[in-house]
């Protein structure tokens, strides 16, 4: 019977508390325990890898023809800055292929020396990169 009587002076005892440091919170003694990244930046680069991206499509002639038509449209509409919906592909910066998007504004500026334009929304679309431009 001494063996369950082992802590029977010390059991009631109240819980120690220190003088000289403050009480930690549960949430703070939690963290202690919570795993850590022994990897820096490994998580950023797994995420990096399972991205998908798009290979750019080689438009066909048809396609090609109707883009240059409406770029013509657009260079003599450009005073009037139209509304249009232009969906381009746009590479992506860290890895192959990239991503179709399709932007709606004003046109600001059609550049013909870096084949490009220029959207009221500051977005700039090279002119290889469209595929499709819809009037709005």
């Amino acid at each position: 019977m001494k063996e369950e009587n082992k802590y029977s002076d010390i059991i009631n005892l109240p819980h120690h508390q220190s003088k000289n440091r403050p009480h930690m919170s549960n949430f703070d003694r939690a963290a202690q325990f919570s795993p850590f990244a022994a990897l820096k930046g490994y998580d950023d680069e797994i995420d990096e890898a399972a991205r998908l991206t798009e290979m750019q499509l080689e438009a066909d002639d048809e396609r090609i023809r109707e883009i240059n038509e409406k770029l013509l449209l657009l260079k003599e509409l450009a005073s009037q800055h139209p509304l249009v919906a232009i969906t381009y592909f746009k590479p992506d910066d860290k890895k192959d292929g990239g991503a179709y998007l399709t932007s709606e504004g004003a046109l600001k500026k059609l550049d013909e020396y870096n084949r490009q334009l220029l959207l009221s929304t500051n977005v700039k679309i090279q002119f290889d990169d469209i595929i499709k431009i819809d009037f709005i």
